[in-house]
């Protein structure tokens, strides 16, 4: 179950904010959180990661990375 969570979240940040996946490995889990939440909404999203949906918004948003 670990491996499959942390591949999908280092999918999203390299997609997303453009991270490489030695920068992914050396964010803590609350890095990783707290830019999920405030890229979401802030903490009433709850810092679930991001819907397919979402991530289409957010690479139309930042298409830069």
């Amino acid at each position: 179950m670990f491996a499959e969570v942390a591949a999908r979240l280092a999918g999203m940040a390299g997609a997303v904010l453009g991270w490489s996946p030695d920068r992914f490995w050396r964010a803590t889990p609350a890095e990783l959180q707290g830019i999920v939440t405030a890229m979401t909404g802030g903490a009433e999203g709850g810092g679930d990661p991001p819907s397919p949906a979402t991530l289409v918004r957010l690479r139309e948003m930042y298409p830069d990375g």
